[in-house]
């Protein structure tokens, strides 16, 4: 495919990602992030098999960057899960003072 190609199927992606995503209720929002994190885990192993295959510094030193990025945005993702779920769990009820 030619260059033209490829940045049109990369607009046509974003578009349709943007517009699928900004039609999910609020309620499905934490599985959503939950099933993107396992994603992106998939492509994380992906980077890392193929860096064992790269030939060249500068292939290599993109896919370490790609990885390393890939790992930021798998953890923040499932910091931000676990924060969201946090929203859902009953908090404790304060004490309540006994007079003296």
């Amino acid at each position: 495919m030619d260059l033209i190609t490829e940045f049109t199927i990369l607009v046509l992606a974003a578009f349709v990602g943007f517009e699928v995503i900004s039609k999910v209720p609020n309620t499905l929002h934490t599985p959503l992030m939950s099933a993107t994190n396992a994603i992106h885990g998939i492509v994380l192993l992906g980077g890392i098999l193929v860096i064992g295959e790269a030939s060249g510094f500068l292939n290599e030193l993109i896919l370490v960057i790609a990885i390393a990025f890939g790992t930021i945005n798998v953890i923040g993702g499932f910091l931000v899960t676990d924060r969201m779920l946090g929203m859902f769990k009953k908090r404790p009820k304060p004490a309540e003072k006994t007079p003296e």
